[in-house]
Order: C-alpha cells, then sequence, then structure tokens
C-alpha cells in the first residue's frame, strides 16, 4: 500500500525536532552536525535569533496579501537587491524552480519586444539542474529527470559545460538566451571558468543574446560573495535566486536590468505566494545578517580553513577521498567509495551531508558555522574515512 506522503525522495530514517545553528537533533535525542543546510538553504543555520524573531513580528501582523496590494516588505527588499546586484529591478516567486521559469519568461518577452519574437532558444549547459517544473526538466536536460513525463518543453538546447565554440557552434537566429549555473551543484560542484563566463558575456553583447545566471544555489552568499557571478567580473542581464534568501523560509526571485525587466508589463507574470509580507520580512533579516560589515569575509575565511582542512583529509585517506571542488561554503569532495556509502558512513560518525553526481560529497554548512564546527566537521569526516577504510580491508580480508 502507497504512504500517505507520496514516496518521491529516499529519505534517510531520521526526524528532527530542533535545530540550533549548525547543529540538529533528533526526535530520539541524537545530535549532528548540519553540512547539508536544507540543501544550501538554511543560510543563517537553524533557530538564528534575529531570523526567528523577524518572522514571529511579521506573522503576528499580517501574513499574506496578495500582489493585488502593495506589499512595503517586498518594495525594501526589491530595493536592497538592486542596490547590492547588477539589477534595476526584481520580481519574487516561491521557489528556485519557479524563478526559473521566470527567468526564461522575462528573457523571451524581452527579446520578442525588442522586435525579435523568433528568438525562443534556450542554450543550456550538460550537467545543468534548473528545478523539476516540466520546462526546467527539459531545461536540465537529464534523461533520467525526463523519464515518464511525455515529450520535452521545446527550444532548450544543450552544449558541453565550459566550452565556448561548442556555444558559439549552438547560435542560431532563434537563441534568446545562454543559461546557466556559475557553479554547477547537482551534478558535481563543477565550476564555470572565470574565462568561460567572460566569453559568454562578450558572445552575448556580440550578438544580442542574453545572458542568463543561475544562482539558486550559488547565491545569497554561499561562495564567499553575495553572488557567485562577482567573483569573475561577469555580470549577467537576468538572474535567478532562491534557496538561502529566506534562511529557510520559501522565497524566489527574479533579479533583471532594466533592459529585461521592462517587458515584463501588467499581466503578462504573476503568483499567489511570492512576495508574501512573510517571505520578505523572513528575507530581510538574512539579508540583514549577510550584508552587515564584515560577515561575508567571515564565510570567505572559515571557507580557507575548510579548504585546507579537508585537502590533508585528502592527502591522508587518498583511498576515500581524492579531490576538493567548489568555492566559499559551496564544497565538494570526489569520492573513490561509492558516495552514498561516504554518506552512509557520515552520518553515522554525526556529519550530514548531502550528495551530488560524479560521485560527489558535498558540504553545505551554514553561513554562520563557527571555527570550531569546521574542525569538528573534518573530524566526522576522519572517522568517516577510517570506518570505510576498516570496511574495506575487512571486505579485502574475506
Amino acid at each position: 500500500m502507497i504512504p500517505a506522503l507520496t514516496p518521491t525522495y529516499n529519505r534517510a530514517n531520521l526526524a528532527f525536532e530542533k535545530g540550533e545553528g549548525a547543529w540538529l537533533y533528533t526526535t530520539d535525542g541524537r545530535r549532528f552536525l548540519d553540512f547539508a543546510a536544507g540543501i544550501a538553504t538554511c543560510s543563517l543555520g537553524h533557530a538564528h535569533p534575529h531570523l526567528v524573531n523577524a518572522i514571529q513580528q511579521q506573522a503576528a501582523k499580517v501574513m499574506h496579501v496578495s500582489n493585488l496590494f502593495r506589499i512595503p516588505q517586498a518594495e525594501k527588499l526589491a530595493q536592497r537587491l538592486t542596490e547590492h546586484s547588477f539589477a534595476d529591478s526584481v520580481f519574487f516567486c516561491n521557489s528556485g524552480a519557479e524563478a526559473n521559469e521566470g527567468m526564461v519568461k522575462f528573457a523571451r518577452r524581452a527579446q520578442a519586444l525588442a522586435g525579435h519574437p523568433e528568438r525562443t532558444e534556450i542554450i543550456c549547459m550538460d550537467g545543468a539542474f534548473h528545478g523539476r517544473t516540466l520546462a526546467m526538466l527539459s531545461a536540465t536536460g537529464n534523461p533520467k529527470y525526463l523519464d515518464g513525463f511525455g515529450t520535452p518543453v521545446p527550444d532548450f538546447i544543450h552544449v558541453p559545460f565550459n566550452d565556448i565554440e561548442a556555444v558559439k557552434k549552438a547560435l542560431t537566429a532563434r537563441t534568446c538566451a545562454i543559461m546557466l549555473e556559475p557553479i554547477q551543484g547537482e551534478s558535481g560542484i563543477r565550476a564555470a571558468s572565470g574565462e568561460f563566463l567572460s566569453q559568454l558575456r562578450a558572445l552575448c553583447d556580440e550578438t544580442g543574446v542574453l545572458l542568463a545566471f543561475d544562482e539558486v544555489q550559488t547565491g545569497v552568499g554561499r561562495t564567499g560573495r553575495l553572488f557567485a557571478h562577482e567573483w569573475a567580473g561577469v555580470l549577467p542581464d537576468v538572474m535567478s535566486t532562491a534557496k538561502g534568501l529566506g534562511g529557510g523560509f520559501p522565497i524566489g526571485a527574479v533579479l533583471a536590468t532594466e533592459t529585461v525587466a521592462k517587458a515584463m508589463t501588467f499581466g503578462t507574470h504573476g503568483t499567489t505566494f511570492g512576495g508574501s509580507p512573510l517571505a520578505c520580512a523572513a528575507a530581510n533579516a538574512v539579508l540583514d545578517v549577510l550584508l552587515a560589515p564584515g560577515f561575508l569575509d567571515q564565510v570567505c575565511a572559515r571557507a580557507r580553513l575548510l579548504d585546507t582542512l579537508l585537502d590533508e583529509l585528502i592527502t591522508q585517506h587518498p583511498g576515500v577521498f581524492d579531490a576538493r571542488r567548489g568555492r566559499g561554503l559551496l564544497i565538494g569532495l570526489h569520492c573513490v567509495p561509492p558516495a552514498g556509502n561516504v554518506l552512509e558512513a557520515a552520518t553515522e560518525a554525526g556529519l550530514l551531508c548531502v550528495t551530488a553526481g560524479d560521485n560527489v560529497l558535498r558540504l553545505l554548512p551554514p553561513l554562520t558555522v563557527t571555527e570550531d564546527e569546521c574542525l569538528e566537521a573534518v573530524s566526522c569526516l576522519k572517522k568517516t574515512a577510517e570506518l570505510l577504510s576498516v570496511n574495506q580491508n575487512a571486505a579485502e580480508a574475506v
């Protein structure tokens, strides 16, 4: 008999009743160091006092009024995001997939109003992940995710990641935008090179194609800058973000230049829940912390510490880990044994992580993680490696 909760997830047998900072506590009293953070979503960790207070205060006033009325909390949040990014205007929604859907609509309508309604094709990258809606499954292009859902939505073209010549060959008179993640998360923490991003920007400027960045996972301080593309000094025309923006409360956003955003006139897009007073109060509280002087510098410092410790770990346990990837607190460890086995052993050692493609273990701690917690996480990974080595030696002996 099918369970009441539709079984679309292979859930670990863990149920958490409370959290504090980077720690989670199960209903049966166990404590885990959380280096999954809701898959890069709990940016301030668990039960952050400022975030909790902002949500409680707003919930006691008004949670939802609909976008038929002005929402001061959304206006404030949009102003702050435009002041600290390339964008001139922001549309709020509820999730990363919804933000990516919106980003495609922004790009296509901008091209149509610029006199090019034929420009509907979106060039995407092999290994991408843009969400689970039907259109974003097609933008992702992974056959496993598309299986059983009918004919893919047309006009999403895929090329090899980090290959500018492949992008050029894919360009046609119908190309609307080039859409990519600055660092691919789901396929194994694969980063776009700064050179590739610069080449894409130049190509878009030359051809009138729009550059669209998916920063659902890489944005909101995850890499040590507010948005990951800032490291390359390359600005998009339109960008999606979500995950860490609400610190665990659902909110997504499409950020765009005036040239793109002005195409989205009255009635061209909408959302029931997006940009609610409660969601935007949460996101404003997250930005209060992230934009405070020195906070992102602290994220970079924690990242440097983890980089050093993890490189030592790889040297000490080459039979378990053989490479480190990523930037900031978006970290991937390439595993020698199956990553699922490593994840299971890490959980047994008291550390929560997430797997990714290409046999990678993802480490996504809260941006508020402390030095001691970084040390504790690596200690757990050493126990993980030792446990796996013992099991491997025992298997070989048999």
